[in-house]
């Protein structure tokens, strides 16, 4: 198993994992993916482990069920126990390309898509699609 400092959240049975340096955004991201419709995996802190090929996240069980809203405090969320993760973001490198090449990142042998931030008002709907359809080439 491998605890990553990232927010996790799912569209049905498929995770979006969010990482990035403290204060980059990660919560912030989860809880506008949430508002689109979104479940929350795990936010701070997430549980991943290989099986069968894929990438799976869970929650460590002290954080279940919150997310922190900066300037807020912990929010409750009503958590999915696992997904399975197939997009991974990290909000330490801005985005510059209009039409970004193919990126992957690997965790326990298992490569996945990775994306890097983009500041747009649309970031959260674009991934949130993303999970939903996948992207063309």
């Amino acid at each position: 198993m491998l605890t990553l400092h990232a927010s996790c959240v799912a569209w049905g049975q498929d995770a979006v994992l969010i990482t990035g340096a403290a204060g980059s955004g990660k919560s912030g991201l989860a809880l506008a993916l949430m508002a689109h419709g979104c479940q929350l995996i795990a936010d701070d802190g997430t549980h991943l482990t290989a099986e069968q090929g894929h990438l799976v996240a869970r929650c460590p069980p002290a954080l279940r069920g919150l997310i922190e809203a900066r300037g807020l405090g912990l929010l409750a969320a009503t958590p999915a126990d696992t997904a399975t993760v197939t997009l991974c973001i990290t909000l330490d490198l801005i985005e510059t390309e209009r039409l970004p090449p193919w990126r992957e990142v690997t965790y326990l042998g298992v490569s996945l898509p990775l994306l890097h931030k983009v500041e747009t008002g649309h970031f959260a709907a674009a991934v949130l699609q993303y999970l939903k359809q996948g992207r063309r080439s």
